[in-house]
């Protein structure tokens, strides 16, 4: 194994655990905030990406679709929130994981009558194609470079969003006592359509971005709002640094898993076995480092106090 391919492989998981952020983020914020366990939010990473997709072949251009990803998944987002979420806020959690399961399907059939069974496809753009020539001679893909800045400059302004602004003010006081918020007239509705119509666009940013390196296809949300689910509890529900470190560890976890894991397993057994053996354990991994770090952080890494 060459330093260059141990470092490409190393890249490939960050890049991966930034797009998760992507998704985590918003969840936190939703379940921060309002309290609301969201099991549609992969729904909203999968209209960004078919937003993007169809756009883009539209207009031509990845970049107008790469805003329709934005405005489509935000302009969803605000309208569950409006039609069904905002009356789930004051039931329990099990009336909320109905309602949000419920609305996975109602996405899919959604989807699916509009644009059909089959898979669609985003083309790269030209000015983002090719590789770029890192220290030590290694070549990555300028595009995942692309998303891994992407990614740190969506937390970066999260966090001033949230921490220097009159916005981020509200949120925070909102995440602690909404009542008092009423109280004071703020507008906790329009607060919180605006908090999950952002968690909505930062979902479907996720999903358009992904679309260039995989198919666009129905039911394509809910393995990452599996994966997001356990960056949010590995770093502790409520915590966008906490969203931010978990996604990067799980995002490196699982792709230096896959990488590392069947090359140690054919010291002691036949190629293809420990391909097997390696690939199946990698599978599990993340969720043992998610045991493992709750067995000793039980509210994860950075949980709020």
């Amino acid at each position: 194994m060459s330093p260059a391919l141990f470092v490409e492989q190393l890249l490939n998981g960050l890049q991966f655990g930034v797009t998760l952020f992507l998704m985590a983020a918003g969840l936190t914020l939703i379940f921060g905030v309002m309290g609301l366990i969201n099991l549609a939010h992969g729904s909203l990473y999968m209209v960004g990406a078919f937003a993007c997709a169809a756009a883009a072949a539209a207009t031509g251009s990845f970049w107008l679709g790469l805003i329709a990803s934005l405005a489509a998944a935000a302009a969803a987002g605000a309208l569950v929130e409006i039609i069904v979420i905002r009356k789930l806020y004051d039931r329990d959690h099990l009336d909320q994981v109905l309602a949000t399961f419920a609305l996975i399907l109602i996405f899919s059939e959604a989807i699916r009558w509009l644009f059909g069974p089959f898979p669609l496809y985003l083309d790269m753009p030209p000015v983002l194609s090719g590789s770029v020539t890192l220290p030590g001679g290694i070549q990555y893909q300028l595009y995942r470079l692309i998303i891994i800045g992407i990614g740190i400059a969506v937390a970066i302004g999260l966090y001033m969003l949230i921490t220097k602004t009159r916005i981020g003010m509200r949120i925070r006081a909102g995440a602690s006592d909404r009542e008092m918020m009423a109280a004071l007239g703020v507008d906790i509705g329009r607060l919180y359509t605006i908090i999950f119509a952002l968690g909505a666009a930062l979902a479907g940013l996720a999903g358009a971005l992904v679309g260039v390196n995989q198919s666009v296809q129905v039911g394509m949300g809910e393995p990452v709002l599996i994966l997001a689910f356990v960056v949010i509890v590995i770093g502790g529900i409520g915590s966008l640094w906490g969203a931010l470190i978990g996604a990067v560890l799980v995002g490196i976890t699982d792709t230096m898993g896959r990488f590392l894991l069947p090359q140690i397993f054919a010291f002691f057994m036949e190629p293809s076995q420990a391909t097997t053996v390696g690939a199946a354990l990698a599978s599990m991994l993340i969720y043992i480092v998610m045991a493992l770090i709750l067995a000793f952080r039980p509210k994860g890494l950075f949980a709020p106090a």
